[in-house]
């Protein structure tokens, strides 16, 4: 079985020892965002969701739950949670969306202190990670600053629930900005920084630890073998690399859903020059470098909602999807989209400028420019992203040899046909479930010695769909690209300001 808390979902799955799939279940819950630019949810709530999705799951499988050899777990990262001695929430979890520490932030860079963080941590300084969430609590909430005795993960949350422990792996806390990359231990400068002490944090495990014993509540509300070997796992985007087969060096998986990534695995901890990229724990010999961008799918959407009227129309007529009809307009436009610009940062941006406060723009509108360009353009602005990423990590770790496409967008041969072109490299689309639930279980079946070594998990996968590129329109895209990376460098600073003003509102 392997579990992933999502962002929106907890997602869970059943496989045999093949990889094939033999039930899934999945329960959502609401995202809260009490003022602009924050963002929380509520642990019980997911809590109740990881229950129902097991129960599903085992219910859609037909087996008996006793049979389970092993669960593997995933989890979504940057999450923070205060609770009480009695293990108890004093407040929402306040996740990786949440936006409210950008002061915090631009103070460690003032500061000139997150330079130095980010090469001993992996993580670039950015209001989603744990670090700028906890001073943002030392001066904003002391009452609850002062009664946390822990400061813990969902993750962290619902192992304790299970197991009454509270253990952390090395994945989870790798994205905390709290967790020396080099000597695998909470960094004393960082907690320092914080305000926080060591015994406020979890004990520190690798991903392949595995927990026995069940509280007897949990396991026979589920029907479990309390002893069932329960393997911590490892971050969402670590263990997404892991259920494409994305684990050898030169293999890149680009997931693009909601938001979108691009991650490579490397055999020791990086970190870049230019700090671009995020170092994040796998296991000890590998470690996934990358960049997560704030704006994928759901900048698609955003047009949709707001501008596609007469798709969603004729969607409504035909029965057909709306995207469906927005992307085949988009195909009629010459790549490049008759030189329209799309920097899709509608909210903020993570890798690779890791700016939160910049913003969406249409660059080089013209009187020929109608609705099929800029679909287009919203398209290649969100690709124009993650190639970015690409970009550096090209510099780091060497030129990509294959692409591992997965997310919503991978459905579509002609967003994938534009990223194929873009790269220059053919792009596999693998048969997998959702790869980080997959990957869950293909970290469990290793520790547990059902994979020998994870590259293995590629005898689980077989390759659904190859994209080969166009080479006469990379050209095109090195050019824009270029012009796209200038614009948003020459924007940078308006976008602070254009920011600021909104967070004042008509003040």
């Amino acid at each position: 079985m392997g579990l992933d808390i999502g962002t929106t979902s907890t997602k869970t799955i059943i496989t045999d020892g093949k990889g094939v799939l033999l039930g899934a279940g999945e329960a959502g819950y609401p995202l809260d965002v009490p003022q602009p630019s924050w963002a929380e949810q509520d642990p019980d709530l997911m809590f109740e969701a990881v229950l129902k999705s097991i129960q599903e799951a085992i219910q859609k499988s037909g087996i008996d739950a006793r049979q389970l050899e092993a669960i593997g777990f995933s989890t979504a990262m940057h999450s923070v949670i205060p609770v009480d001695a009695d293990g108890k929430p004093l407040m929402s979890s306040i996740i990786w969306a949440d936006n409210r520490s950008v002061a915090q932030v631009q103070r460690l860079k003032d500061e000139k202190l997150s330079s130095s963080l980010y090469h001993t941590t992996g993580i670039p300084m950015h209001p989603m990670t744990p670090l700028p969430k906890l001073m943002w609590l030392r001066e904003n909430r002391q009452d609850i600053f002062a009664k946390a005795v822990k400061y813990i993960s969902i993750k962290e949350y619902i192992l304790h629930k299970f197991f009454g422990r509270y253990i952390v792996d090395h994945s989870i806390a790798s994205g905390t900005c709290l967790f020396n990359l080099n000597t695998l231990a909470w960094d004393a400068d960082a907690l320092e920084i914080a305000g926080i002490r060591e015994d406020q944090l979890s004990e520190i495990v690798p991903t392949t630890h595995i927990m026995r014993g069940m509280k007897s509540e949990f396991a026979d509300l589920l029907g479990l073998n309390p002893d069932v070997p329960f393997v911590v796992g490892a971050a969402d985007g670590a263990l997404a690399n892991l259920g494409v087969g994305a684990v050898e060096p030169g293999v890149v998986a680009i997931t693009i859903g909601t938001s979108g990534a691009v991650r490579t695995v490397v055999p020791k901890p990086l970190t870049d020059p230019k700090e671009r990229t995020f170092c994040y724990a796998l296991t000890e010999n590998h470690w996934v470098i990358g960049g997560a961008s704030n704006n994928g799918g759901l900048m698609l959407r955003w047009f949709r909602d707001e501008f596609s009227f007469p798709e969603v129309e004729e969607a409504r007529r035909t029965g057909k999807d709306p995207y469906d009809i927005m992307i085949a307009s988009a195909k009629e436009v010459a790549p490049g989209s008759d030189g329209l610009l799309f920097l899709p940062f509608l909210s903020g941006e993570r890798a690779p400028y890791w700016n939160a406060d910049a913003r969406g723009s249409f660059f080089g509108i013209g009187l020929h420019h109608k609705r099929p360009q800029f679909i287009r353009a919203v398209l290649e602005g969100i690709l124009f992203t993650v190639f970015g990423i690409g970009i550096a990590l090209r510099d780091l770790a060497g030129p990509a040899k294959e692409i591992r496409a997965s997310g919503g967008f991978a459905r579509s041969p002609e967003w994938r046909q534009i990223m194929a072109d873009m790269f220059g490299y053919p792009v596999h689309i693998p048969k997998s479930h959702e790869s980080s639930s997959f990957g869950a279980v293909a970290l469990a079946m290793h520790a547990v010695g059902a994979l020998e070594r994870l590259e293995d998990v590629n005898k689980l996968i077989s390759i659904t769909d190859r994209q080969e590129p166009n080479i006469e329109h990379a050209p095109t895209y090195l050019e824009l690209y270029s012009l796209y990376d200038r614009v948003y460098h020459k924007l940078k600073d308006e976008f602070s300001v254009i920011a600021e003003f909104q967070r004042r509102g008509h003040k």
